[in-house]
């Protein structure tokens, strides 16, 4: 009960203190405020930007497989006209994996593109036009929030028919329903039948958010599009069956692909097998080195509050200092005044720290609103700010506490300021 007491004295001493000497704790409060705000809105911003671009590629799908001309990640030393040379994948390489895959949940041809699209006197440029076989949905899961989906017959047929994203829908249509109405594509009439539910923005187009694009069956498109086109980026994209591990079916695409094309056991590969994973690894680099990078800026901001508080302390010391003598001349150990200043640094020092989140926090809210990027504050970095906030606070008023704990009494109440 004696130590409570003790512990709660200080605490009242210090916050005492704090509260007379409100410009100086003014200034030794932006300090703090200013580098905990400056290292912890690094972190939150660059947490929110790895979120969006994780959230991004795991639209991709983890057990997918791209078959491709180009990987994702080239290596040092392979020449790029090696590449260059490769020939896309094509229908006949689709059907020999549709018929030999036994690890395969999906199987989809895909070329994309881009055009104009109008609907009356609305037109959109640049809009992006997806074209693809069947099981599309299968490999690529979305909802719909209009209409449906193709039919085996419908994609079979090649009919020209359309499932646009809510953005195409907004612009093109306004408030009119878009089922059954026609939209013109490079000339071509098509019937809209869906539209898709929205997704939100995607960093990754090629697999991304289907908000702004429009999707075809491959068979319709064939007739407006050289789907062999290497300009039209032709993949063709295999979901895993439930349990089986990517490795496994990417082993197994390239026996099939290999044997498609009549490849000599000794030939290098002449198509790419990619998955999401080659992204997320190069990414897992790239932010340590800014989460680095952050450490570093924010770190000297801290620094300077540090001393900032550091200094205060000292001044605070030299003004108490007659006050010091008369409560160790009352029996106040030596422990008991080092803490009634350490309490002073840290609650200068957290005090500094919650107005800095608080500054971020209101940051956020801004950024969120006026744009589409999410920025969100963690409870791990309001933490995290909280406990550098704790930590600068003890080392910066250590010093100035350890040297009023030992002043001796007798010199400490004749001391003149």
């Amino acid at each position: 009960m004696i130590w409570i007491k003790l512990l709660r004295e200080s605490l009242v001493f210090a916050f005492g203190s704090v509260m007379v000497n409100k410009l100086r704790t003014l200034l030794s409060l932006l300090g703090i405020t200013i580098g905990i705000f400056a290292i912890i809105s690094v972190f939150t911003i660059v947490d929110s930007l790895e979120n969006n671009i994780r959230e991004s590629i795991s639209v991709l799908g983890d057990d997918v497989v791209y078959v491709q001309k180009w990987p994702w990640a080239f290596s040092g030393d392979y020449p790029w006209w090696v590449y260059m040379r490769r020939p896309v994948p094509d229908l006949r390489d689709f059907e020999e994996v549709r018929r030999r895959s036994q690890f395969a949940e999906g199987i989809v041809f895909s070329a994309s593109t881009s055009g104009v699209v109008s609907y009356g006197s609305n037109y959109l440029r640049n809009t992006g036009i997806w074209a693809n076989t069947h099981d599309f949905p299968i490999v690529r899961h979305f909802e719909l929030s209009q209409g449906r989906y193709f039919t085996p017959y419908e994609s079979a047929a090649g009919r020209n028919l359309a499932v646009i994203g809510q953005d195409i829908a907004r612009e093109l249509f306004s408030n009119q329903d878009p089922l059954g109405r026609e939209i013109q594509i490079s000339g071509r009439r098509v019937t809209v039948i869906g539209v898709v539910q929205r997704e939100g923005t995607n960093m990754f187009v090629g697999g991304g958010s289907l908000d702004e694009m429009v999707l075809l069956p491959l068979n319709y498109a064939r007739t407006i599009y050289n789907i062999r086109s290497d300009q039209l980026n032709p993949m063709i994209m295999v979901r895993s069956l439930p349990g089986v591990p990517n490795q496994e079916l990417i082993d197994e695409l390239r026996q099939i692909l290999r044997s498609a094309r009549r490849l000599k056991p000794a030939t290098d590969d002449n198509f790419a097998l990619n998955q999401a994973s080659a992204i997320t690894q190069g990414l897992d680099q790239i932010f340590v080195m800014i989460n680095l990078v952050g450490w570093i800026i924010g770190g000297f901001s801290i620094l300077v509050g540090g001393f900032g508080i550091a200094n205060i302390m000292f001044v605070s010391v030299k003004e108490r200092t007659n006050q010091i003598g008369i409560q160790k001349s009352l029996g106040a150990k030596n422990y008991f005044i080092l803490l009634q200043f350490l309490y002073e640094s840290v609650l200068l020092a957290l005090t500094g720290g919650v107005l800095g989140l608080i500054l971020i926090f209101t940051g956020t809210l801004l950024i969120s609103g006026l744009s589409d990027f999410t920025i969100t504050l963690t409870f791990g970095n309001i933490g995290l700010g909280l406990f550098v906030s704790a930590v600068i606070g003890v080392i910066a008023g250590y010093a100035p506490a350890y040297s009023a704990s030992r002043l001796n009494p007798v010199e400490a109440i004749n001391h003149t300021f």
